[in-house]
């Protein structure tokens, strides 16, 4: 019965222990969040009276904020963070302590003595067991005496730690009560304590404060109700006005294109190559400052230098079968960027910003005004012609009555004149009305035979892979290879190929011509110079667009003031009027290297002409080798007849001899020949020495 009515109590003592540690976890994450919240108040208080050392980027100096929020910081710092603090100090005193004493010293004291009194129950049994066993037979004093002695002990301890143990045990009952009650009072009495200081510091002067700063609050939030009101209005207009403006490609007519602009800002997808063959675009914000291109990229605090654009080049090119694609190429032609503009009235203001800038109009104290002149006397510098407006009519041969003063009135000049060109009258120079041809088109396609036989132009496509295919490359032998990197400007037909001015009277007519017909596209060839042509090969598939014999390159020069400007005078067969020869003018541009291309043209045709020496020389002295050697076979053959002519001699002697018998008695008999040769005599003899 005794260990049955322990059982109970041993149960009730766990589920006392249970409980109170379920309580103990509650209370004490009370006592956490008033810590958590009494060191969160002072980090405010903290943080708001730092308000006055903060730089906002787009805050000025707000004093009456500053002031406000150091008033708030104050209020909480001396009336709230100190009274959560008086908090969290009597919720650790009067709740966490008591609850925590039965929890370590009570709870534990009972599972200490559980276990003692466990132990000595087992020492008592052991100890009955071994008195139980003693022999009635075999009696032995010392042995009785020790296991008497045993079971007094054993059953003595387990008498004393049983009664502490049933102590505990009832007095448990009283320590719950005690426990669950105090620190549910002292959590009240420090509640109560904290709404009454709570109430102690809310004065008067706080409550007229917090007043004001609710109006404050609600006059802010009316400002901003109207401003918003304001911007949704003003962002409905942009919607409006901006429609237009959503289109990738506007339309023309209602935006222009800019072309007086030196300065010009936007995004661009700029060329990337990423290997051999490939290549990436990347979208990037590009503008220019003075003379220089910049770029920059999405979350870069500044730009940076693209390229300088001071003399540059710029042209239309095509690129991966991307539209409104253009390159830019520095003076001295190392470095070149090809950009992709979004539509096409960016991607002319892009080209003509850039010509304005290549051309330091930039500089001036009225850049678009200077820029607009310029422009405007490019129009006024040539006449246009219905070739302009017809291209498909342009390369076609007419005969049409020309005004003598149709050019008189093209006094303007894109490049410096010289003082022979203004003495000269523009008509000597370039055939009035002629085609302008701004590309390179193949001489199949074009209606003048005898002159793209005459001429040499050739469009033979070359193996691009390197392999003659069993014939030999016309400039095989040439000791002259030198390759340059040129863009076909255009050509167009002169009446004069003797004086450097025709040269540039052509540059002007066709730069002139571009500049009004927005003609910005530029195809980029190779040139090659060799000692017996020059060649216009295709980079990409290493086709020869254009071959020019180099006998009939008979003039050549470079653009006085623009050194990458450069043109030649073709001498053909045949043209507008069949009976004459005619000289077209073709211009390039180079990169800054048209005096080289020049020094590289002279030179080859001086190795032609000595060449041209050295094979008539050379042919010379074959002939004389050849009249030598017909003179050697002669008299070779002269000395074999004089040969031939002793031995019949000798025969004919030796026939005129009696016959003798040999020493065997044989007898030499004659041919019938030698018979003839003896009859003739001294007569036939010399018959044959005169022959």
């Amino acid at each position: 019965q005794t260990r049955s009515l322990l059982g109970v109590f041993e149960e009730d003592a766990a589920a006392i222990s249970n409980y109170i540690n379920q309580l103990f976890q509650a209370m004490h994450r009370i006592y956490d969040a008033q810590n958590e919240l009494s060191a969160a108040t002072h980090l405010t208080s903290k943080l708001l009276k730092e308000y006055e050392k903060q730089r906002f980027p787009l805050g000025g100096d707000d004093e009456v904020m500053t002031s406000t929020l150091q008033q708030f910081a104050k209020v909480i710092d001396e009336a709230i963070s100190s009274c959560h603090a008086v908090l969290s100090t009597q919720l650790a005193d009067a709740m966490m302590f008591p609850i925590t004493q039965f929890k370590e010293r009570d709870l534990k004291e009972i599972l200490t003595l559980k276990e003692v009194f466990q132990i000595a129950s087992n020492d008592h049994d052991a100890a009955i067991t071994r008195y139980s066993r003693l022999s009635k037979r075999r009696e032995n004093e010392k042995i009785k005496a020790e296991v008497t002695e045993d079971v007094y002990t054993s059953r003595k301890k387990q008498h004393q730690t049983m009664m502490h143990y049933f102590c505990a045990l009832n007095t448990l009952q009283y320590k719950k009560k005690i426990a669950m009650l105090e620190p549910l009072l002292g959590y009240m009495q420090a509640q109560i304590s904290f709404f009454k200081m709570g109430s102690e510091n809310l004065t008067d002067q706080l409550e007229e404060f917090l007043t004001n700063i609710g109006t404050s609050v609600q006059n802010v939030r009316r400002e901003m109700e109207c401003e918003v009101e304001n911007m949704q209005q003003t962002i409905e207009d942009l919607e409006v006005a901006s429609d237009p403006l959503y289109l990738p490609d506007p339309d023309p007519t209602k935006f222009p294109v800019h072309r007086n602009l030196t300065r010009k800002a936007g995004y661009l997808n700029a060329r990337n190559k990423t290997g051999l063959v490939s290549s990436s675009w990347e979208r990037q914000f590009y503008f220019t400052q003075g003379g220089n291109l910049m770029s920059q990229a999405r979350g870069d605090v500044a730009g940076g230098l693209v390229m300088d654009i001071d003399n540059c080049s710029v042209m239309a090119v095509d690129c991966e079968d991307r539209r409104y694609c253009f390159q830019i190429t520095s003076f001295d032609g190392k470095k070149s960027s090809i950009l992709q503009a979004e539509s096409k009235k960016d991607y002319e203001e892009w080209i003509c910003t850039i010509n304005n800038i290549s051309k330091q109009i930039y500089l001036s104290e009225n850049p678009e005004e200077i820029a607009a002149r310029v422009n405007q006397s490019a129009l006024e510098a040539v006449t246009p012609s219905p070739s302009f407006q017809q291209r498909h009519e342009s390369m076609r041969p007419a005969v049409q009555s020309r005004a003598p003063a149709a050019r008189t009135s093209s006094t303007g000049s894109l490049g410096s004149e010289s003082a022979a060109l203004s003495a000269l009258s523009l008509d000597s120079l370039v055939a009035p009305d002629t085609p302008i041809q701004f590309d390179i088109i193949s001489p199949v396609s074009e209606d003048l035979p005898g002159q793209a036989k005459s001429s040499g132009q050739s469009g033979r496509r070359t193996n691009p892979f390197g392999e003659s295919g069993g014939l030999k490359s016309e400039t095989e032998d040439s000791i002259l290879h030198q390759l340059f990197i040129v863009r076909f400007l255009g050509s167009m037909e002169v009446k004069s190929d003797e004086s450097p001015d025709v040269v540039y009277e052509t540059m002007r007519q066709i730069l002139a011509a571009r500049a009004i017909h927005n003609i910005f596209r530029m195809t980029e060839s190779h040139l090659l110079v060799t000692c017996d042509c020059l060649k216009l090969i295709d980079p990409q598939t290493q086709v020869t667009r254009l071959q020019f014999p180099l006998p009939n390159v008979v003039l050549y020069a470079t653009h006085q003031e623009n050194k990458r400007l450069f043109g030649f005078v073709l001498r053909t067969a045949g043209g507008r009027v069949e009976s004459r020869q005619t000289s077209i003018c073709y211009i390039f541009e180079s990169n800054n290297e048209g005096e080289k291309i020049c020094d590289s043209v002279g030179l080859a045709k001086q190795i032609a002409f000595h060449a041209e020496l050295d094979r008539k020389a050379s042919e010379k002295q074959k002939e004389l080798d050849r009249v030598k050697e017909k003179q050697q076979k002669e008299l070779n053959k002269q000395k074999q007849i004089e040969k031939d002519l002793e031995e019949q001699s000798r025969l004919i002697a030796a026939s005129s001899r009696p016959n003798q018998s040999s020493g065997e008695g044989q007898f030499v008999v004659l041919s019938s020949s030698q018979s003839e040769d003896s009859d003739l005599g001294e007569d036939g003899k010399k018959k044959r020495e005169s022959e």
